[in-house]
């Protein structure tokens, strides 16, 4: 993803939390010669208006699911009032929370329905703290004027090392020996016990994982095809194959890494598991639940068709830790089987990285409006407005029909518009427009005008 010019919030936000690095840095360095003229720097700092909502006091945050401390500091350094909790909500507890919040952030448990979104009066952006948003009602959201923010790569990393972590262990049969000796019981076997090199790895979905993944087994010796709906250029030597069932003929390894779609709802049963796939090989799932039919795996399982597998992730997966998992009991007896509790992103790093980058983009949009990588908004952005300009923003979500745009030119004819853009997605469009030269009744004005439009969903003015 292409960097993007951040706001002089976050730049505080980033130079501060980089002070330490930086003053080591300067203090190891050697010194220098004072004798001579400094050479002056062609770069110039332009410091940006930090912007404010017109009718809003004060921000408030709503965090649930233990999101990392990460973004809880971003969003303080901005003086937002946060709440955090570390469990997910639901029902009316979850309805009584997100009343009053302007944001909320939450990852995979927390069910954002139409019916919660419909209470949230204020609520303007919902940050998912992963990748997937199917827990949240995106078209609701759109309607109501919420934007939805996503982490599509910041976990990558970690759940391509879990897969050759698992790839290693079922090659090796790990995990039956590991529960062996825990039984005290020593069985030293080589017997279809491999190495990884020169085995051929079959990648389903050729994403932001599935790519990290590509270049992790081949530094490892393997080879890599993968199978895509999109025609991608691979990295390193992989090679994509025309169909899914060529993929698992070809593959030692399958894992998969697609989203949660109707395509990809039970992409794998025992048609694709006993008929295409090698005898032998093995099977992992770190994408969804629903991508691979259970049934049909332990019926591969405890019939040597496959040599093993892992699954990460599970049809039904619970709101919370402890021992409330209902999982199926024939699963539990299969051999060469590793059962994690969707752990694939879990690390300090990934979740780290995560509260990093939807913060930071829950805090652009607040402050700037700015939708770059919403996943159900028109995507626009305008440059940051200058410290010294009397200047106001517009953000106009509406619903996408002919005539909007003249109706609200005619409303900023009598102003100085410095800058405007609008773009639409389906039904929705969105309007950024910069507004120099503006008094406080000015402001109200517009902001009455733009709101009382028929075609408003939502308005914000900034200044």
């Amino acid at each position: 993803m292409p960097s993007q010019k951040t706001n002089g919030t976050v730049d505080q936000q980033q130079a501060s939390a980089s002070q330490a690095a930086v003053t080591a840095a300067v203090t190891a360095a050697p010194l220098q010669d004072t004798t001579r003229a400094p050479r002056r720097s062609s770069i110039t700092h332009v410091r940006e208006k930090v912007l404010k909502p017109f009718n809003t006091k004060e921000i408030k945050i709503l965090l649930l699911e233990n999101i990392n401390q990460t973004a809880v500091d971003a969003f303080k350094y901005q003086g937002y009032q946060v709440e955090y909790i570390s469990k997910s909500l639901s029902g009316p507890e979850l309805i009584e929370k997100i009343r009053t919040v302007h944001a909320i952030g939450i990852r995979s448990k927390t069910k954002l329905t139409k019916a919660v979104l419909q209470e949230a009066q204020n609520l303007i952006v919902i940050g998912c703290f992963c990748i997937g948003t199917n827990q949240v009602d995106l078209e609701t959201a759109s309607k109501l004027g919420i934007a939805v923010f996503n982490s599509p790569f910041s976990n990558s990393r970690s759940v391509a090392e879990l897969v050759i972590g698992e790839v290693i262990t079922l090659s090796r049969q790990i995990g039956d020996r590991n529960k062996e000796m825990h039984r005290g019981v020593w069985n030293k076997v080589s017997n279809n016990c491999y190495e990884i090199r020169g085995k051929t790895l079959g990648i389903v979905g050729y994403g932001h994982i599935g790519t990290q993944l590509s270049v992790l087994a081949e530094a490892m010796g393997m080879t890599v095809y993968f199978y895509d709906v999109l025609n991608i250029m691979p990295l390193g030597s992989a090679k994509q194959v025309a169909t899914l069932e060529n993929l698992l003929a070809a593959s030692d390894f399958v894992s998969l890494h697609v989203p949660e779609l109707e395509d990809t709802k039970d992409m794998l049963g025992e048609r694709e598991i006993m008929g295409y796939m090698k005898k032998g090989a093995y099977l992992i799932n770190a994408s969804r639940g629903t991508v691979v039919q259970i049934p049909a795996l332990i019926k591969a399982l405890k019939s040597g068709h496959l040599g093993g597998a892992a699954i990460d992730v599970y049809p039904k997966e619970p709101a919370a830790n402890g021992p409330t998992f209902d999982i199926y009991p024939d699963l539990l007896d299969c051999p060469n089987l590793i059962l994690t509790p969707h752990i694939g992103g879990s690390t300090e790093e990934a979740q780290s990285m995560i509260g990093i980058e939807v913060s930071t983009a829950l805090i652009k949009y607040i402050n700037q409006g700015s939708s770059f990588n919403a996943v159900n908004y028109p995507e626009i952005d305008l440059r940051a407005i200058r410290e010294e300009e009397n200047t106001v923003r517009v953000l106009y979500t509406h619903q996408n029909v002919p005539g909007v745009l003249k109706e609200i030119n005619q409303i900023f004819a009598d102003h100085n518009v410095d800058k405007q853009y609008s773009d639409s997605k389906g039904d929705i469009a969105y309007l950024m427009a910069d507004i120099g030269g503006v008094t406080e009744e000015e402001i109200t004005s517009i902001y009455n005008m733009v709101s009382s439009t028929k075609s408003n969903i939502r308005t914000r003015v900034l200044y």
